[in-house]
Order: structure tokens, then C-alpha cells, then sequence
């Protein structure tokens, strides 16, 4: 395999000083950090306590703000982001939702379409404190004409994100258009789909810790998307190349029924039995499993991307996070598709996770209440249970981790008398504006603004996407 492009050039030496506080990502008595200062050498976390500047050493104020790790977003179809609100899909369940608005509009997602969803998208996560986005990229049929993979890296480069694309794609109709199934729609053959991964392995995959690219195997669902057998090609194929693995699975009570009445096996067995299963393996939605799934799961290291804000808005399900994370499963945030997330930024996702197990009494069997999740918690699941489901080294301050961080500045009102200021941004929600974020160090947001982004032209440039899909 070819060796994929080096990785930028880390950000300045600089310390962060003055912070009001700082959240860790880490978990039990190390979740808070305090009033500290945090000194960044070579793009990682080098030092934190009370420190003192160094001659010329550059310093980054952040008095009366609160620094937590970068927001790492494990699930995302950035494609989407210009498929907000579509009026067929509002009211829709997920299996009408994929038919009126996934479906139904794949044909208009060319490649400007994208390259401007895709900017949308990674905007919004920035300016809510995300420094690594996990992209479930699906759009692919024979002779798509344009190369999407290309298209998203170069949107995440020039904004200066960490991405990780996972190659999406099927081998079978989507269900609801089997009959005269139109060209966007065509499936591929898995053989094209294995080459095509390792294609874009040998382009952009960096497996080091601190890596700006991934590549990850990831079919759109193992369900009604891809024959049984191919899963289990894929999977061998992808830990041939050394890459993960990553699909949606279990997002509502169709998948249960599927699965008993195709395979006579729970989803989550029938994906063990096709080697869909390991450390290296993380699934979306998870919304319905039962106790012996979540302990199959965390005996083998099987991760989840969290997504309660599009589970909700689609009524599929709240799945039980608390519960996973307590069996030692690894848990992570993400957004999902802004089509099913009209929010789709972290801040939104992480206030709704606090929230949404509270209310979650007697759901499948996993009772919630008013301590069944702590903002900690919430915290060390966007961050460093982020990181860990990707395997980066990123998603917590401490030592030797990349500097990857935000620095919030709570001055609007929403967040004026609070007695604990660090959780603020957990749990009073909103968008905090952000005094800085760095990604490896590199300020990519300064003062609540992305240097060179224009957002009126990008304004301009959605609107015209949108109304050319309207017409």
C-alpha cells in the first residue's frame, strides 16, 4: 500500500493561561482539571498546572473561559447538510424518511452540491468545538461521475479538521426502489467497493495516533444494503489493510424484527457470526439491544456512535448509553445526518444526551432518572470516547495527548449565573462562543469566527443548492 500524504506541520509552541476551568474528557476523579494552564509543545498537550510563561513564548488568554478536549464526532453524513427540514420527511419514521429524503434526493447531491454541504457541515461542527468528524459517506453507485472522498478530505483540510472517511456503500436496491431502480441508486458490486477502500487507503489512511486522515470499511447497513456473505469479505478485507470497521445497526424495532424473521438471530449476534465484532468496530444507533448484546459487545471492545438528537427526531428509539458505558462498552457522541438532525453541532447533541436518559424510564428494560448520566459523562463520551472508537490519541488534556481543544467563553446570557461554569456548555446548551480552537495545536477558530471564511457567500452558495433541489 502507498504511503498516504504527510500530516501538517504541528500548530505553534503556546500556553494557555488564565482558563476559569478546565474539563479533562477522562473519566471518575480526573473528569475536572481545575483553573489550570495548559502548555502545548510540537502539537501535543505538553504540561498542565499554574505555569509560567516562557521568554517569547506565545500565550493564549483564556480568562473567564473554560477549555474543554475537542468535540470528536464518531458519526456524521455531512452530505446532508443541505437536506435540513425537507417537508416529505419531517413528520417520517425511519423507513419513510429514507425513501422521501435519502432517496428521493440522491440524484441532486453532485459534486458542487457536496463540496457545499460538506463545508455547511464542518462549519457547524467547528464553531461548536468539534475538532474530528467521522464521516459515514454512502453516496456511491457505478459511474458516479465524481469522486466524493476527494471532495470531503479537501473540505476538512482547508477548514483544518481531522477526518476520518468512512466509505459507505451497498451491493443490494435500497428497499422502496428494487423496480426500475434509477442510476443514483444502482448498487455496486462488493469487489469494487473492497478496491475502491484500498484505493483511498493507499491515498489518504495515516493509522499514526495523531493522525489527520482515516479511511474506514463501512457498508450503510448490514440489514437489507449487503448480502451476508459480503460483510464477511469486507471485514477481512479491511483488517488486511489494517483499517476499521463501522455501520448502522439496531436504529429502530425494524431491525429486530429483520433479523429474527431472516436470520432467527439478534442483530448484533449476526453480525459476531460474520466477524463484525472487536475493537476495531464501532456501530450507530445501537437504539435496541438487549442485556446479553451490550455484554457480547463490551467483551469484544465493540464501540458505539451515540446519536440520541436524530434518534429522537425520527422516533426510532433512545438507546441505552448509560447502561453500556457502566458494562465498559466504549461510548461515543456523534450527530448524524442533518437531514434527521436540523442541530447537527455537538454542543446540541451532548445537552440532549444529559437530558434524554433522565427521561428514559423503563425503556428496553434500562431505567434512567434524574442521576442516570452526569455531564461528565456526557464529556467523556464526545471527547475521549470519541478518540478511543477511532483509535486516535486526541480527546483528552493530559499529557502527551494532541492538542486538540476548546475554549469557550461563556459571556452570553444563557450561561450568566451558573454555579458550576464548567458544565455549562453540557448543560445549558446553546452555542457558547468560542475564545479559540485548536486542532494539534493550530488555532483554526479565533473569537467565534473561522479565519477566511466567508459565511455570507457560503450563505448564498446553500441557498442556491437548496432552490436548484426545489425546482
Amino acid at each position: 500500500m502507498a504511503s498516504a500524504p504527510a500530516a501538517p506541520a504541528p500548530g505553534p509552541d503556546l500556553l494557555v493561561r488564565g482558563a476559569h476551568a478546565a474539563m479533562t474528557g477522562l473519566g471518575g476523579d480526573l473528569a475536572r482539571a481545575g483553573a489550570v494552564d495548559i502548555r502545548i509543545r510540537d502539537g501535543r498537550i505538553s504540561e498542565l498546572g499554574r505555569l509560567d510563561a516562557f521568554p517569547g513564548e506565545r500565550v493564549l488568554d483564556a480568562s473567564g473561559c473554560v477549555v474543554y478536549p475537542g468535540w470528536v464526532n464518531t458519526h456524521h453524513h455531512l452530505f446532508q447538510s443541505v437536506l435540513k427540514a425537507v417537508p416529505a420527511g419531517i413528520n417520517a419514521p425511519l423507513s419513510q424518511w429514507l425513501v422521501e429524503v435519502t432517496g428521493r434526493y440522491r440524484h441532486r447531491i453532485d459534486a458542487e452540491a457536496l463540496r457545499v454541504a460538506a463545508r455547511i457541515g464542518l462549519v457547524e461542527l467547528m464553531l461548536s468545538g468539534c475538532t474530528t468528524v467521522a464521516d459515514h459517506h454512502y453516496l456511491y453507485y457505478p459511474e458516479i461521475g465524481y469522486d466524493g472522498a476527494e471532495i470531503l478530505f479537501s473540505a476538512a483540510e482547508e477548514l483544518g479538521l481531522r477526518f476520518v472517511l468512512c466509505r459507505g456503500g451497498m451491493t443490494r436496491p435500497q428497499p422502496g426502489f428494487e423496480q426500475d431502480t434509477p442510476p443514483e441508486l444502482r448498487p455496486e458490486r462488493v469487489e469494487d467497493i473492497i478496491a475502491d477502500v484500498e484505493r483511498l487507503a493507499s491515498r489518504h489512511h495515516d493509522a499514526s495516533p495523531h493522525s489527520m486522515r482515516r479511511i474506514v470499511m463501512a457498508p450503510t447497513t448490514p440489514t437489507y444494503r449487503v448480502r451476508p456473505e459480503e460483510l464477511t469479505m469486507m471485514a477481512r478485507a479491511a483488517r488486511a489493510m489494517g483499517l476499521r470497521l463501522h455501520t448502522h445497526l439496531s436504529e429502530n424495532q425494524d431491525y429486530l424484527r429483520y433479523f429474527r424473521e431472516a436470520h432467527d438471530r439478534t442483530p448484533v449476534e449476526f453480525c459476531a457470526d460474520r466477524e463484525w465484532i472487536g475493537p476495531d468496530v464501532w456501530f450507530a444507533h445501537l437504539c435496541h439491544v438487549s442485556e446479553a448484546e451490550i455484554s457480547l459487545m463490551a467483551r469484544s471492545g465493540t464501540g458505539i456512535a451515540h446519536c440520541p438528537a436524530s434518534n429522537a427526531r425520527l422516533g426510532s428509539g433512545i438507546a441505552p448509553a448509560p447502561a453500556m458505558a457502566a458494562a465498559g462498552m466504549p461510548v461515543s457522541l456523534a450527530v448524524d445526518g442533518a437531514a434527521s438532525n436540523e442541530a447537527a453541532d455537538m454542543i446540541s447533541e451532548a445537552h440532549l444526551a444529559w437530558l434524554v436518559h433522565r427521561a428514559a424510564r423503563g425503556v428496553d428494560r434500562f431505567d434512567g432518572g434524574a442521576d442516570a448520566v452526569s455531564a461528565e459523562d456526557v464529556i467523556g463520551w464526545g471527547t475521549a470516547g470519541g478518540a478511543r472508537v477511532l483509535g486516535l490519541d486526541t480527546g483528552a488534556l493530559e499529557p502527551g495527548r494532541a492538542a486538540d481543544l476548546a475554549i469557550y467563553s461563556l459571556d452570553d446570557p444563557r450561561y450568566l449565573g451558573l454555579h458550576d461554569p464548567a458544565i455549562g456548555p453540557v448543560v445549558a446548551g446553546g452555542r457558547p462562543r468560542l475564545r479559540s480552537l485548536l486542532v494539534g495545536g493550530r488555532e483554526v477558530v479565533r473569537d467565534g469566527a473561522i479565519p477566511g471564511l466567508d459565511l455570507e457567500e457560503l450563505g448564498a452558495q446553500a441557498r442556491a443548492v437548496v432552490g436548484s433541489m426545489m425546482q
